[in-house]
């Protein structure tokens, strides 16, 4: 049988939503006070899920302490307290809105699971406002 356990996380980082080809009157159009030149922060709240079988042996899907592990290697330690735009190698030339910032913590998550585990990540910019990915 097939059960989903998740595990929430947590960690606080600036970012500024803009495109670089864009003329500042276009990103203020489209993207207003989150175009701020001098960036503007959140409080990001996630849930990571992980579907998967029970393991006879263990009882487990996976062991949350592995889950633990890997959000605070692949997301926290890499996100936590920083300039999504300019410290983290992803956001680069990747425009950090919350869409993209799922399918990045996605797509570093998923790649240290087994891979016959589903995964779906929930991520909270606001406590209103939030996106899930779930690789498709």
């Amino acid at each position: 049988m097939k059960v989903t356990v998740s595990r929430k996380a947590h960690f606080n980082a600036a970012h500024r939503l803009y495109r670089k080809d864009w003329n500042f009157e276009k990103n203020d159009e489209i993207f207003g006070k989150c175009n701020n030149p001098n960036f503007h922060g959140h409080n990001y709240e996630l849930i990571a899920s992980v579907t998967g079988l029970i393991d006879k042996e263990t009882g487990y899907v996976m062991d949350m302490k592995v889950l633990k592990d890997i959000i605070k290697t692949e997301v926290e330690d890499a996100f936590d307290h920083k300039n999504l735009n300019l410290e983290v190698p992803e956001f680069k030339d990747l425009n950090p809105t919350a869409e993209n910032i799922v399918v990045v913590i996605y797509n570093k998550i998923k790649s240290k699971l087994d891979s016959t585990l589903k995964l779906e990540i929930t991520l909270y910019e606001t406590p209103r406002n939030f996106v899930s990915y779930s690789g498709e």
